[in-house]
């Protein structure tokens, strides 16, 4: 059969593009169907939405040759700092911190505002990959040699594959019939940016709290972004309140550490659940990103583990392609969700005990969590073993792209 391109990718956030990216770098033909109109999320100022990007991930941009652009807006983590505490009260003693002068590979991650990240991908493709913008896949049907996707404009374009990386609620998934497991959390993650009085020096702060966990993280200049996870019924009414309200009950969680801080932003709010796909690959069907796996936000490795998917799945396609392979073929797909689904699974289970070890007020439990802390922060070959697993260093094998290597 006439194909219209070797692989047709549903979802235009960041994994979509980014993995258009490495394919067409290739040599491979890319169509990003997008539901959003092109200039969104690219158009607008700072609206306080940013990623921690793992150092794995760095690489992979700067393999695609992306990171020289992003690099003068990226603000380098230089040490985390995780502790456990009672909000208003501080910190308890016992804590870890994971400092980067530890690991001679350089910062464990940046944070990358939404804004630059995407604008740079989205100028990426331009000439390199067929962006259909304003666009969703509505349907698809996997035919002798390939798949037809229907998009809702009507048209009907072919492809030996189709990726799903539209999101959590997958589209692409459910027509394959790839079911998903998982639970959602009863919390809600409150997003937002400040500004505060004195420099945060680069370091990423994990504070847990009986309700949820608060990430403090650097952006460029005295500005760091928050993500507060809290009952989800208390994270309703928290977001129904004004400004003024909102900072009332966020400093004394954030403490004074750093002076004074002011809202910077707009506030977002996101129900936090776990779901984890039973199969990454489906006849003429790949998944990717949340539509793969949805995680708890508090290590901060969505992002990182979507771009894990990305890598390791153009690799599997482009060498499927340099053998003379079809790219489509259950034995190629095979090998991709051999490599990514236990990593995935291990990754959202491994947060999902995290979350509910430390999301309580069992005084017990703070006892012996405090004392694992102070344990680990004491013993330095364990103590840098956590740090390059947020790195993104600990993936066997590890793809050439989060190696910094071209494919």
């Amino acid at each position: 059969m006439d194909h219209d391109h070797d692989v047709i990718i549903a979802g235009g956030g960041l994994n979509g593009p980014t993995l258009a990216l490495a394919l067409a770098g290739a040599g491979l033909s890319v169509a990003v169907v997008d539901a959003r109109p092109a200039p969104d999320r690219a158009a607008h100022g700072f609206d306080g939405r940013a990623y921690s990007l793992a150092l794995a991930s760095r690489r992979l941009l700067t393999a695609l040759g992306l990171w020289g652009r992003l690099a003068p807006d990226a603000q380098p983590i230089s040490k985390v700092v995780a502790t456990q505490g009672l909000p208003g009260e501080g910190a308890d003693r016992l804590g870890m911190v994971f400092d980067s002068a530890e690991i001679e590979e350089g910062p464990v991650g940046h944070m990358v505002e939404d804004r630059f990240l995407y604008r740079a991908l989205l100028d990426a493709m331009q000439d390199r990959v067929t962006h259909v913008p304003g666009t969703s896949v509505v349907g698809q049907e996997a035919v002798p040699g390939g798949i037809a996707a229907v998009l809702s404009d009507g048209r009907r374009i072919f492809a030996r594959l189709l990726v799903g990386a539209d999101g959590r609620q997958s589209g692409v998934a459910a027509r394959a019939g790839i079911r998903r497991a998982g639970w959602d959390y009863p919390q809600t993650a409150l997003v937002a940016a400040v500004e505060h009085e004195l420099p945060h020096g680069g370091e990423a702060h994990q504070f847990f709290m009986p309700a949820g966990p608060l990430a403090i993280l650097p952006l460029t200049g005295n500005r760091s972004s928050i993500v507060w996870s809290e009952d989800s019924a208390r994270a309703a009414a928290i977001a129904e309140l004004d400004d003024g309200g909102f900072l009332d009950l966020v400093r004394p969680r954030f403490g004074d550490f750093r002076g004074r801080i002011a809202l910077a932003g707009p506030r977002f709010t996101y129900p936090l659940a776990l779901g984890l796909a039973h199969d990454y690959a489906a006849p003429r069907v790949a998944l990717a990103g949340d539509s793969a796996h949805g995680v708890h936000p508090i290590a901060g490795q969505g992002l990182n583990l979507g771009l894990r998917d990305v890598a390791a799945l153009a690799e599997v396609l482009v060498e499927a392609r340099r053998r003379g392979e079809d790219i489509g073929a259950p034995d190629v797909l095979s090998r991709y969700q051999q490599w990514r689904r236990f990593d995935a699974t291990a990754m959202g289970l491994g947060m999902d005990g995290v979350n509910r070890l430390f999301s309580n007020a069992n005084p017990a439990l703070r006892v012996a969590r405090g004392l694992g802390m102070g344990a680990i922060n004491a013993v330095g070959p364990l103590r840098r073993a956590f740090m390059r697993q947020a790195a993104g260093l600990a993936m066997d094998p590890m793809p050439r792209l989060l190696q910094g290597r071209p494919l």
